[in-house]
């Protein structure tokens, strides 16, 4: 079996779906790698190094494609609306592609790969269960975005982040409140507490609470009825408009007193709640920051702008978009982890199989055998559910 290494062609995207450190996960399958050349260069991991493990560099893309049984992407054309019909038109039936790639907004992405009758798995839909945390890329990915959210905020805050005792008098800590403490918002805690801030966190999940304060930040406690926030998959679950209202009006209060403010809340497939409204940065000190990394889902501040810097008042608010690629050297060895993990459990007697009915195939498999099989993408597109394989 031949797995294709390719080029990420999305415009500002850096990462590489494989790097050579994590094909050795995949040594005893007997599996062969083909890569387009240069792949991996603007991660920081040369054409040589992935020779050395014994990947064939490739004459050009398209033989990648002619060649590969499977296809490894970061962004495949689902996550990349800009250019990538260009690879749709290079897939052939049978092929399987494995990626990152929206499935449950990007519809039509999704029904052109059943068209051309390729098996797609998405990696955002990995279950988050335990025998598939090694593969779980979505919060491999958080976890590069919370770390340098952090580092964008201090960059962009007229203060220092630690307390400092100077001849010129005590320098005060700045103050940061992360809303959302999933993996990005634990990890932008982990990273404001060590550059020495004052560390608050809020989340709408209860249960999250220990974890917060294991870090060294305060639990953020609003009085209001949350119900079940959390759905199965330990995701935050989309609440309701008046929880929403009820949650801003509470919120305004603790925002006044925060310099900094990263706001992670996402709802996978939805977009993001308004949690941050123009009149609550009215409230906040000029000189403050907001660091939406919920911006490409539509942000969590009504003011966020994704790929844009808005200024309002004084305050800054950030809508950094694609965070993991401004770091892609790590960014792109954890997500080759996950992939290298995921392709070793669907190796079975050096082929690739896609048995449906174990849970993990089940939930990341969008198309196969010319139809969208996946039961939330085909809801989302209005078709009716198909029958128990």
């Amino acid at each position: 079996m031949t797995v294709g290494i390719v080029s990420e062609v999305s415009p500002g995207e850096r990462r590489v779906a494989m790097v050579p450190s994590a094909i050795a996960v995949l040594n005893k399958t007997g599996t062969q790698f083909l890569m387009e050349a240069g792949a991996g260069l603007r991660a920081g991991f040369p054409d040589s190094e992935y020779a050395e493990k014994g990947v064939r560099i490739a004459s050009s893309r398209a033989e990648v494609f002619q060649s590969a049984d499977v296809v490894v992407q970061v962004r495949s054309p689902g996550a990349n609306p800009e250019t990538g019909a260009e690879d749709l038109a290079l897939l052939r039936a049978g092929q399987v592609l494995i990626g990152f790639g929206e499935p449950l907004t990007a519809l039509d992405a999704a029904r052109s790969l059943a068209e051309r009758r390729v098996s797609f798995l998405a990696m955002e839909l990995m279950p988050r269960i335990t025998r598939a945390q090694s593969m779980d890329a979505l919060s491999s990915m958080a976890t590069v975005a919370g770390y340098k959210a952090v580092l964008l905020a201090a960059d962009a805050l007229p203060r220092m982040f630690p307390m400092l005792m100077t001849a010129a008098g005590t320098i005060a800590p700045a103050r940061v409140l992360v809303i959302g403490a999933g993996v990005a918002g634990l990890q932008a805690i982990a990273t404001a507490k060590r550059l020495g801030a004052v560390v608050s966190g809020y989340d709408i999940r209860a249960a999250v609470k220990e974890q917060v304060e294991s870090l060294g930040a305060r639990f953020v406690v609003l009085e209001m009825e949350a119900g079940a926030a959390e759905d199965k998959g330990g995701y935050a679950k989309a609440m309701g408009e008046e929880f929403y209202r009820r949650q801003r009006e509470l919120m305004g209060g603790v925002l006044a007193g925060e310099n900094v403010v990263i706001t992670t809340a996402a709802v996978p497939g939805k977009k993001a709640p308004i949690l941050i409204t123009r009149e609550m940065v009215e409230r906040m000190a000029p000189g403050s920051v907001v660091m939406d990394i919920a911006a490409e889902r539509g942000g969590n501040c009504e003011l966020t702008r994704p790929g844009e810097v808005v200024e309002a008042g004084g305050v800054q608010i950030f809508g950094p978009v694609n965070l993991p690629s401004t770091i892609p050297y790590h960014a792109s060895q954890m997500y080759a982890k996950n992939i290298a993990t995921f392709l070793k459990y669907l190796i079975k007697d050096g082929q690739l199989t896609l048995n449906r009915a174990d849970e993990i195939v089940a939930e990341t498999l969008v198309t196969h055998a010319g139809e969208v099989v996946h039961p939330r993408v085909r809801e989302a597109m209005g078709l009716a559910a198909l029958q128990t394989v």
